[in-house]
């Protein structure tokens, strides 16, 4: 059982750092090998050059980002936990994403019609705001988010099973808050990594 966990925040000790730690745990409570791609520590560079583009519709892919696309295809299930930052991924994760998400092997199109290619994947997010989810939920954010960020990207690619929590006000929670929200990350990946091991 293979979980790759993707995760993007500048802080060394961030609350997002919290909350890999707590899921990379129950994975192996479970059994699982986990693979953590701190895309910060790895100064993972997330310019997708014009060369790059045009080489990538070739089957021209560099070294390292091979690496990468043959750690999403070993994995059973996919993680990915990051702060949203002016409604989006954090530069460095929407970068990776550009850059891992090739044509070929993300998606193929045929006759002007496209296919994902990451049929059978299991994805998971934990997304960390510093606002309330309710008021997001209110003006429609929300929705916003899980038709763009979360399944409209994914399912795009061919991924179907896809939960995602929004963990909120995290700049004015106490401990307490914050425990129950690294319990309920640990408890959601137990319960996820378990229905892949069925």
């Amino acid at each position: 059982m293979q979980h790759l966990i993707i995760y993007a925040h500048p802080h060394l000790h961030s609350f997002s750092k919290a909350i890999v730690d707590s899921i990379a745990t129950s994975s192996k409570k479970c059994g699982g090998a986990v693979m953590i791609r701190d895309l910060y520590r790895m100064n993972f560079n997330p310019i997708l050059s014009y060369e790059e583009l045009q080489g990538s519709y070739q089957g021209i892919i560099a070294a390292e980002i091979r690496y990468e696309q043959q750690l999403i295809l070993n994995a059973d299930l996919i993680t990915l936990v990051y702060p949203l930052w002016w409604m989006g991924f954090p530069a460095i994760l929407k970068g990776y994403l550009d850059r891992v998400l090739t044509h070929g092997f993300a998606y193929k199109t045929e006759n002007g019609i496209s296919h994902g290619l990451l049929n059978g994947k299991k994805l998971q997010q934990f997304i960390l705001i510093g606002s309330n989810l309710a008021e997001y939920q209110q003006r429609g954010f929300d929705k916003s988010m899980q038709d763009t960020l979360v399944d409209g990207l994914f399912n795009y690619c061919g991924i179907k099973d896809i939960q995602h929590q929004i963990f909120d006000d995290i700049h004015l929670i106490d401990d307490q808050a914050r425990q129950s929200m690294l319990l309920q990350a640990a408890e959601i990946t137990t319960q996820n990594l378990g229905i892949v091991d069925k």
